[in-house]
C-alpha cells in the first residue's frame, strides 16, 4: 500500500493551485471539467476540490481535507481488509480511463479512496522488505 492521492477542498483552487505550485514546486497535471485541478509531486496526486463539488449530504463543505486515497498491489485483498476492519463501502467513482478509485468510510468518516490516479508513480509489484526482515 502507498499513499498515492490526498483531495484538499478550495474556496478557489486556481489560487490554491498556484499557491501550491509557487511554494512546494507541485506540478500541474490537469483541470477537470468539474473544476477540480489535480497536482503532482510525481508521486502523490493532490486533487484540489470546488467547495460545492460532490460535497456528502451529511457533512458541509469547508475548506481544508477531504480524503485520503491508496494505491495497492491488489484490489480484492485491500477491499477485504477495509471492510473487516469496519470501514462502509460507499459507491464507486468512475473518474475515466487514467485513473478510478473505490471509496470507503471508517467507523470514524474518515473517508479512504483506493485507486489509482493521475501524476502518481506506479505502486511496485512487491513489497519491500522492512530492514532488519
Amino acid at each position: 500500500m502507498k499513499i498515492r492521492h490526498i483531495a484538499i477542498r478550495c474556496e478557489d483552487p486556481d489560487e490554491t493551485a498556484r499557491w501550491l505550485q509557487d511554494a512546494l514546486e507541485l506540478q500541474f497535471v490537469q483541470r477537470r471539467g468539474s473544476g477540480a485541478i489535480d497536482l503532482s509531486d510525481g508521486d502523490v496526486n493532490v486533487t484540489l476540490l470546488p467547495l460545492g463539488l460532490g460535497a456528502a449530504a451529511d457533512r458541509p463543505a469547508s475548506p481544508g481535507f477531504e480524503h485520503i486515497g491508496v494505491s495497492v498491489a491488489d484490489d480484492a485483498a485491500a477491499r477485504q481488509r477495509l471492510l473487516a476492519a469496519g470501514a462502509t463501502e460507499l459507491n464507486p467513482v468512475a473518474l475515466g480511463d487514467v485513473y478510478y478509485e473505490a471509496k470507503f468510510k471508517s467507523p470514524e468518516g474518515l473517508v479512504i479512496d483506493v485507486g489509482h490516479w493521475a501524476g502518481t508513480s506506479p505502486i511496485p509489484r512487491e513489497e519491500p522488505a522492512f530492514a532488519g526482515e
